[in-house]
């Protein structure tokens, strides 16, 4: 890597902008501003494995290139609350001491899931913003404005610094009917259009979609429909952060004379936070501990729980297979999946609808438009933010390539000529000097995969043996040899996992011994010598065998000893 200039030697002041996750990409956002020798972020989020990194739980961004430049790190800004945005910041904060900076129900969430890991006197400095209210860091001075989304207390950011001012949409919609009347923030963007945007750094998850954002307030209509004809308990899984769809299922559910239980630890941990601080209204009095439900007549119950995407350790999942403590599905029971699909866990959701249905329950899940509207702007959205802000520079962020690509071309349509419009990718380093834009030499950056408390040790090696493991399983040969002369006094022995033949297991055995001793009389005296180049040839030889005779390659373990 091509070690980039010093912002101190440019002629005139410059914004550096590198994107380190969330570029071609839904989710693992994360955005490096750097102008004078000083640099913020914005988000730290996680990205959801998909099926193939067997074992893995999370993926962070690479943070390499901010170890390598510590010292000028400044803090981390958070636009919202979603884990794809602040999931990934208690490992940041294992690399750097500085302060993180959010609005309150942002920075709330945070901490109750710093509080798993850490000691009260162990936490980080935790800054709360105001919209509107500027905060001044080094030659940055960032002013939170008030947008809409799927979850409450959402803010972008205009970041003015000696190069221009730029605005960060972070995840936005256009929403004019707000369940918390917190309305997006227009006359302040439209002050700030006519004050000169450098760049427009926006939100391109649903640029796809034409036409206007659907208003959250639609979907406490058709909820009131769902759950004022539901016989039974209605089971409602939604995002645990969505609060103003919480909020729409407790009034909904009051209104119709039924009481709401909270399961599942994110959603009874968001309930908390969120009513802490305003954010949820619901009356104490209409709350019931999830182990009283069963006390009232199935009519009077509303349970919120996790598990819309189909997760295996999921309340729904465990009331779906009977190994929730205190609720089963069953006839009369009504479910609502009230959240969006996320791409890669299709197949989950598929298995627990199909294990609701065989429990009798009625569930609404094909109608899902009509419980469920997107948190992201769709393309009238975005081009009504350009219209406001007219900014110099367009630069789509957050989306795979597709939405990366759909949101410049709306930009193109909004008159931003096509060589100040970006499509960059996450390492990408793009300067700014006031008036054009560049791409320099790219950074490091990558995907640092979460293996339990592992972080940053799983390698594609090990992907790939997962993967060879699970598709061709596994067979351990135990082999002992003399230590004066080299002769077999033990074994060898075959234990295998998940190798399926044509032959029987103890024909098997018996082929895959013949075979260790037919690479064991091959071998060169200096190679019966050596363990390690011994072992390397009964590997070789049976990986061999198996590709050959059985089109197999399962993982081969030999152990040598000697007695």
């Amino acid at each position: 890597m091509t070690d980039l200039p010093s912002p101190l030697q440019s002629p005139s002041p410059t914004l550096r902008i590198i994107p380190l996750g969330g570029i071609g990409e839904v989710g693992m956002n994360m955005t490096v501003y750097e102008s004078e020798g000083r640099i913020i972020v914005i988000d730290c989020g996680v990205l959801f494995p998909e099926d193939d990194l067997l074992g893995i739980d999370l993926i962070i961004p690479d943070f390499s290139y901010l170890t390598e430049n510590r010292d000028r790190v400044l803090g981390l800004f958070l636009t919202h609350g979603h884990e794809d945005h602040i999931g990934a910041v208690p490992y940041f904060l294992r690399e750097f001491d500085v302060p993180v900076l959010g609005t309150p129900l942002t920075l709330g969430l945070l901490e109750s899931k710093l509080r798993q890991t850490r000691k009260a006197d162990e936490m980080p400095k935790l800054i709360s913003l105001t919209p509107r209210q500027e905060y001044t860091m080094g030659p940055f001075t960032v002013e939170p404005v008030r947008i809409t989304h799927s979850i409450a207390d959402g803010v972008a950011f205009a970041i003015r610094t000696p190069a221009g001012r730029v605005l960060h949409t972070g995840d936005f919609k256009i929403d004019l009917t707000p369940i918390d009347d917190l309305h997006i923030d227009i006359h302040r963007f439209c002050a700030l259009g006519e004050e000169g945007i450098l760049a427009l750094l926006s939100d391109s998850t649903n640029s796809e979609k034409e036409g206007l954002s659907l208003s959250e307030k639609l979907v406490g209509e058709n909820l009131d429909r769902f759950i004022q004809n539901a016989p039974g308990r209605v089971i409602v899984s939604t995002f645990s952060s969505n609060i103003h769809r919480l909020q729409q299922v407790a009034d909904v559910s009051i209104r119709h004379g039924r009481n709401i239980v909270f399961t599942g630890r994110s959603m009874e941990n968001n309930y908390r936070v969120a009513s802490e601080l305003g954010h949820l209204h619901i009356p104490a009095d209409r709350v019931v501990k999830v182990e009283a439900a069963s006390s009232f007549p199935p009519e009077k119950i509303t349970i919120l729980t996790t598990g819309s995407q189909g997760e295996a350790m999921s309340g729904l999942f465990r009331m779906a297979v009977n190994d929730h403590k205190h609720v089963s599905i069953g006839p009369g029971d009504t479910v609502l999946l009230s959240s969006r699909v996320i791409p890669g866990n299709e197949r989950a959701i598929d298995r627990i609808i199909n294990l609701l249905l065989r429990k009798g329950a009625t569930v609404h899940f094909r109608a899902i438009s009509d419980i469920h509207v997107s948190g992201h702007a769709s393309a009238e959205d975005q081009k009504l933010m350009i219209r406001m802000l007219r900014p110099r520079h367009f630069v789509p962020i957050h989306g795979e390539f597709r939405h990366l690509t759909a949101h410049a071309r709306t930009a193109r349509k909004m008159g931003i000529p096509d060589e100040r419009v970006h499509l960059i990718e996450n390492g990408d380093v793009l300067e700014f000097d006031g008036i054009s834009g560049r791409l320099l030499e790219r950074v490091r950056t990558g995907r640092t995969l979460i293996d339990g408390k592992g972080v940053g040790d799983i390698g594609e090696g090990v992907i790939r043996d997962r993967k060879r493991l699970a598709s061709d399983g596994m067979v351990m040969v135990i082999l002992g040899l003399s230590r004066q002369d080299g002769q077999v006094m033990i074994g060898p022995e075959v234990f295998s996992r998940g190798v399926s033949l044509s032959e029987r297991s103890q024909e098997m055995d018996g082929l895959i011994r013949a075979q260790v001793l037919v690479a064991l009389d091959g071998a060169e005296p200096e190679i019966r010598s050596e363990l390690s180049a011994l072992k390397t040839r009964i590997h070789n030889h049976l990986r061999k065998y198996f590709k050959k005779q059985f089109d197999r390659d399962p993982m081969i373990l030999p152990v040598i000893l000697e007695t």
